[in-house]
């Protein structure tokens, strides 16, 4: 999963859940439950209490040690929930090689059996169209991956668009088939906060001659008033019922893309937050209902 910070200590109740997340790659929320020693029944109560409350579609529990009856308790969870629904249990460990610098590894001891999720989704009937969504994105992203560094990111979704990490919480570059034939990459500004959205974009804005000149064409610059979010886009025909030729040629075209809008507008974003910091607030809880992308 291509995780997105949302927020620490999310208010459920009278209970506070230690981190959440988005992934971008779905828009599906991730809990993330934190815990010193080993698991405990208590602990196994907040994380579903919180997967209820934030209406999350992964639940991830990390502590020292996970106990079996715990281990048991999420497998039989990944088995008979939601193929939408996926528990995970880690456990943290310090490694080192010789005499290198201990490094963190995070190992997993619960997570869902992806042949068996694969085998539910097929029986529901997953659409053909949803199929070739997904491998065309799985292309993409093992290329961006790969080749690029571009993202973690390791599992296609059956959707029209993904989106990557830009490392600035609230803003995630983008690509997906837009209505009417159009396949488009973008910046996508999203910190929850309409107010915050509209005054980086219009910051943005009054560099645009600067900015389409380092990024080598020119771009739709789309506010998006009645909306919260705002996006600044390139656009080219296109559409996921091409060939697999001409799709090839499509993902070519986002990965030169995303790679410029990376280039460009990332250090120009983190300049303008930097010297202006109250101008994008901090992400909420709250669910983005736009990520469809439109």
């Amino acid at each position: 999963m291509e995780l997105e910070l949302n927020t620490r200590e999310a208010g459920v109740g009278d209970f506070s859940c230690d981190l959440l997340a988005k992934d971008l790659g779905t828009g599906h929320i991730v809990i993330i439950e934190n815990q010193f020693g080993p698991t405990d029944h208590d602990h196994l109560g907040k994380l579903l209490t919180y997967a209820a409350g934030l209406e999350a579609e992964a639940i991830v529990w990390v502590a020292e040690k996970v106990r079996e009856e715990h281990r048991q308790t999420l497998e039989w969870l990944n088995r008979h929930t939601d193929a939408g629904i996926k528990f995970f249990a880690l456990v943290v460990e310090v490694l080192q090689i010789d005499t290198s610098p201990p490094a963190v590894n995070f190992k997993p001891v619960v997570f869902p059996n992806e042949w068996q999720r694969t085998t539910k989704e097929s029986a529901t009937g997953a659409s053909p169209r949803g199929e070739a969504y997904r491998r065309y994105f799985q292309a993409l992203l093992d290329e961006l991956r790969e080749q690029h560094r571009f993202t973690n990111a390791r599992v296609g979704q059956p959707n029209n668009w993904y989106s990557f990490r830009s490392g600035i919480s609230g803003v995630d570059y983008s690509n997906s088939f837009a209505q009417g034939n159009r396949f488009r990459t973008e910046v996508y500004i999203d910190f929850c906060d309409a107010e915050a959205n509209k005054a980086l974009f219009d910051r943005l804005l009054v560099e645009r001659e600067a900015l389409e000149r380092a990024f080598g064409e020119p771009l739709t610059w789309e506010r998006l008033d009645e909306r919260r979010a705002s996006r600044i886009a390139t656009y080219r025909p296109g559409s996921i019922d091409v060939n697999p030729e001409e799709l090839a040629t499509l993902r070519d075209w986002a990965i030169d893309r995303l790679l410029r809008f990376r280039t460009v507008f990332g250090p120009k974003i983190r300049e303008l937050l930097d010297t202006a910091p109250n101008m994008a607030l901090q992400p909420t809880a709250a669910v983005d209902e736009e990520s469809g992308r439109g």
